[in-house]
């Protein structure tokens, strides 16, 4: 069996060293065949949301860097093997950073999976993943959204079986990993976890007077995400509220406006994170913006502070976007902001497409009404109103409808670019795989 691991540790974490040992003693006593990818150290691009590894190169990401390389790696082999420290609930920016170049490897175009909405399989055959993850501290609520999340991507990676593990201390590691690599080889899975409820933080008895919106798209200004967090701070604005605003992409590569964001966000009295989901969570780059900000505030006791979340998916299903919303939740709590929700858009980049909500048509008036409501809500009450998230949530157009046009849409945008031939093609096969397989 080819196994491949995507390590995404960092330097001097204190698991790293036995959870190695125990990894390569049991798949040596097993006789596979294994490639271990420290991805700290791969030259590995932020994706940039482009989708041209779909209609411009179909299959290949546009960056030429190792994301290529491994991306090529993960078809050819029988099981993937991530492993992590679990990181607000999910996972390391440095493996998150690869998992979102994974795209490269499916469909543009939709099917259905257990009742709701996925693209389809670019190949033949994908490998079987195991998922490991450690905590200094215990803490089950964390655990359960990093579950939910590894069984997630499952689906959309099309793998055939998943086992996920949280490393418990008080146990053997050695008989943890035997077990969960038993698992695999029986072709069994974990069975899929559910979401810890949220837990939104009391009303505020505090005034809100300034609000910071973090923008987490590659795409900045022109993006979907900056639409709806720029539309909610008009209506923020409009209610007294004085506003700032930061692209995180540009920020993570200027330590001037770095510090200058860090500094904001010590004094403001609302945080509001708008972003794209990428592969069922955060893209990379702003998990990793993320560390840094967790960095900068250790320590830091809950305090009136706020923080609430705008997650925008490409599926007409909004609840894609919850384990995102559960990550930003425990994000929050870590770092000594009070929970204020979350709002979570299907259908966002195929409705919105990074314009301006004032400017397009009367089939938006329900999000404008829904960012209204969740600026009243938070002025009045520090939160986003359940009703808000609620209608949020609904799709504006019939998720059939919605695939369906999708579908024709990837097909326009590959004739452009003179690609329509080949949107299906599978550049990473490997006859000898195929064979053996």
């Amino acid at each position: 069996m080819r196994t491949l691991i995507l390590d995404g540790t960092w330097p001097n974490d204190p698991h790293v060293a036995q959870v190695h040992t125990a990894l390569r003693h049991h798949l040596g006593l097993r006789g596979w065949n294994t490639e271990h990818i420290l991805l700290r150290e791969q030259k590995i691009s932020n994706c940039a949301g482009d989708f041209f590894c779909w209609v411009k190169t179909p299959g290949i990401c546009i960056a030429n860097d190792a994301n290529r390389m491994i991306a090529a790696a993960i078809v050819r082999s029988d099981l993937m093997i991530y492993l992590t420290p679990i990181t607000f609930g999910g996972y390391s920016s440095a493996l998150k950073r690869m998992i979102d170049h994974q795209i490269q490897n499916i469909s543009p175009y939709f099917t259905t999976i257990g009742g709701e909405t996925h693209h389809k399989k670019r190949y033949k055959y994908y490998p079987s993943m195991l998922v490991i993850g450690w905590h200094d501290q215990p803490d089950a609520h964390s655990e359960a959204i990093f579950g939910h999340l590894a069984h997630r991507n499952a689906i959309n990676m099309h793998a055939p079986s998943i086992v996920y593990g949280t490393i418990n201390p008080n146990l053997p590691l050695s008989t943890q990993i035997q077990t969960w690599l038993t698992t695999i080889e029986q072709g069994i899975s974990s069975p899929p976890p559910s979401l810890p409820s949220p837990q939104i933080a009391p009303a505020s008895t505090q005034p809100l007077r300034h609000a910071t919106l973090l923008v987490g798209s590659p795409r900045g200004s022109a993006s979907t995400s900056a639409a709806l967090g720029e539309y909610l701070m008009e209506q923020l604005v409009a209610r007294g509220v004085t506003v700032q605003q930061f692209s995180l992409y540009r920020a993570m590569s200027n330590a001037e406006q770095m510090q200058e964001l860090l500094t904001t966000l010590d004094q403001t009295d609302l945080v509001v994170l708008s972003f794209p989901l990428y592969i069922d969570s955060l893209p990379g780059p702003v998990i990793a913006t993320l560390e840094q900000i967790a960095a900068h505030r250790r320590g830091r006791a809950g305090n009136q502070q706020r923080l609430a979340a705008i997650a925008n998916c490409g599926f007409p299903e909004a609840h894609h976007n919850q384990n995102a919303l559960a990550v930003c939740e425990v994000f929050a709590r870590e770092t000594g902001f009070a929970w204020a929700g979350g709002l979570a858009l299907g259908e966002g980049a195929g409705m919105i497409n990074g314009q301006p909500l004032k400017q397009l048509g009367m089939h938006i008036a329900p999000i404008r009404r829904v960012l209204s409501m969740a600026a009243s809500g938070l002025v009045d009450e520090g939160t986003i109103p359940a009703e808000a998230a609620d209608l949020m949530a609904q799709p504006i157009i019939p998720p059939w409808l919605y695939t369906m046009v999708g579908g024709l849409n990837w097909e326009r945008v590959a004739l452009e670019y003179g690609a329509t031939h080949a949107i299906g093609q599978q550049p990473y096969t490997s006859t000898e795989y195929e064979e053996r397989t």
